[in-house]
């Protein structure tokens, strides 16, 4: 019952915050905040895996960018609706977690994150050297004139799209946070070998995470070439996403689902402000300044400082 009241009450939220941007009419608020909101969702499914179970995974672009090459290959084989081509790019990222989690998950601490760049990289090159998506040499995708739901710019429909993709990670979060399958990650990044020894399947969490963890990324990742309407392996497996999607939960709070979500507001928006204002070579400065700042003076972030 609280999970679905706590549903109702994003839903609220998400629905002022989109008849706002739509009383503004500004066509870049929508893509603003899009950009933003995609980072909500990227934090808050790096930190079921990386906050929940303290497993630091150092590959959120290769799960994001397969989301994202999932929708070039159906667009150019046989175009289906966007949260169809979502589902998808979600199922093959969740399935590449699975299997990631599999062959990994048996490592731990420095080992695990290092075997997960190692997957990134795997990734990008076996991208890079297939041609139906274009390969080395990128591939464009051609956005849509109007949104298929009301008039307007198709990033309209793109923002809100992606506001309901926050809407359910954030309620995912939360709904895991506080259920058995919460309290069995938080024994696993607690004490591992205690958790095994009292009986806890953590080989079966871990899996687990790792998939929630992937498919939400592949869903982030799925809308991106029509976002962006050209795609490379340099742009989709950039490092940007892979730094952003760590330091957004260490600097919001990582034991919690709202620190992913304080995290990539705060943060994602400093970064469209900076973007705007000054330069976009900015973006990562920023991030780096920030996360040093935190980790001195809260390194529990913004959730564990308030909770002092």
């Amino acid at each position: 019952m609280a999970n679905l009241r706590f549903t109702l009450i994003l839903l609220v939220v998400a629905a002022a915050v989109f008849a706002g941007a739509y009383a503004v009419d500004n066509a870049y608020l929508y893509f603003a905040g899009y950009v933003v909101l995609q980072y909500v969702v990227l934090a808050t499914a790096w930190n079921i895996l990386g906050g929940y179970t303290g497993y630091v995974n150092f590959g959120t672009a290769a799960f994001f960018a397969l989301g994202a090459y999932s929708t070039v290959v159906l667009h150019k084989a046989f175009p289906i609706p966007l949260p169809l081509m979502m589902l998808v790019g979600g199922a093959v990222s969740g399935i590449i977690g699975l299997g990631m989690g599999y062959l990994t998950l048996r490592l731990r601490g420095t080992y695990f994150s290092i075997a997960t760049l190692a997957m990134a990289v795997v990734a990008q090159t076996l991208i890079t050297n297939w041609n139906y998506v274009g390969g080395s040499r990128g591939a464009y995708i051609l956005r849509p004139a109007d949104s298929p739901i009301f008039g307007g710019d198709y990033i309209r429909y793109l923002f809100l799209i992606m506001l309901l993709l926050s809407v359910i990670a954030i309620a995912t979060a939360r709904a895991i946070q506080f259920s058995d399958l919460g309290y069995g990650f938080a024994a696993i990044r607690d004490d591992e070998a205690a958790a095994e020894a009292a009986g806890v399947p953590t080989l079966r969490l871990k899996l687990i995470a790792t998939a929630l963890s992937g498919a939400f990324m592949g869903m982030a990742g799925a809308p991106l070439p029509y976002y962006v309407t050209y795609l490379d392996p340099a742009s989709g497996f950039s490092l940007s996403y892979a730094v952003n999607t760590i330091a957004m939960p260490l600097i919001g709070g990582t034991s919690t689902w709202a620190g992913p979500v304080i995290g990539a507001v705060l943060l994602g928006t400093l970064q469209q402000v900076a973007t705007v204002t000054i330069s976009s070579a900015l973006s990562l400065l920023i991030v780096g300044l920030l996360l040093v700042g935190f980790v001195i003076a809260a390194p529990k972030g913004i959730v564990g400082w308030f909770r002092k």
